[in-house]
C-alpha cells in the first residue's frame, strides 16, 4: 500500500537561551526519514515522495488541503503527518496522524511525549512512532472486494 509520510513540523517554546534550531531542524529531517525507512522495512507499504512547492512538505508549510493533493499527486493511499513541540528542556510532545485518502478518513490521531533533546531521544522517538504506526492499514469494506469473493 502507498504511504507518503510528510515532514514533520517543530515548535520549541522552552524558552532556552541557546538558539537551537539548526539542531533541531536536523533532529525533525532525520526523525522523518526513520519513520520512512521504519514503514518501509515493515513490508506492508510502499513509500512515496512527496513533490511540494516549498522546501518543507507539512503541514505548516503548505496547508492541509495542499499537503492531501501533493499525497494524491504521488499515487498515496495513506498519508502520515503531524508535528513534535518542545514544552520545556526535558519535555516534548508530537502528535502524529493519519489519513486514508481514498475515504477521506482520519485512521489514527496519536499523541506522544518524550525525554531529551538530543539525537538518540528523537531516534527513539521515531522509532516508537514507526511500531505505532505498524497495523494502521485499512481494512477492506466488502464493496472492495473483487467480484470472485
Amino acid at each position: 500500500m502507498a504511504i507518503a509520510v510528510a515532514d514533520f513540523d517543530y515548535r520549541d517554546t522552552s524558552g532556552e537561551v541557546t538558539d537551537q534550531t539548526a539542531q533541531h531542524d536536523e533532529r525533525v529531517h532525520t526523525f522523518t526519514n526513520l519513520i520512512r525507512e521504519e514503514l518501509s522495512a515493515q513490508g506492508k507499504y510502499r513509500v512515496v515522495a512527496l513533490e511540494c512547492r516549498k522546501l518543507e512538505c507539512s503541514t505548516t508549510s503548505l496547508g492541509a488541503d495542499e499537503l492531501v493533493a501533493a499525497a494524491r499527486h504521488a499515487g498515496a493511499r495513506l498519508l502520515v503527518y503531524g508535528g513534535i513541540h518542545k514544552m520545556s528542556t526535558l519535555v516534548q510532545w508530537g502528535e502524529i496522524e493519519v489519513v486514508d485518502l481514498r475515504r477521506d478518513e482520519l485512521l489514527l490521531r496519536r499523541t506522544f511525549t518524550f525525554r531529551g533533546d538530543t539525537d538518540l531521544a528523537f531516534r527513539q522517538a521515531a522509532g516508537f512512532v514507526g511500531k505505532t504506526l505498524d497495523g494502521v492499514v485499512p481494512k477492506k469494506p466488502r464493496g472492495d472486494l473483487p467480484p470472485h469473493c
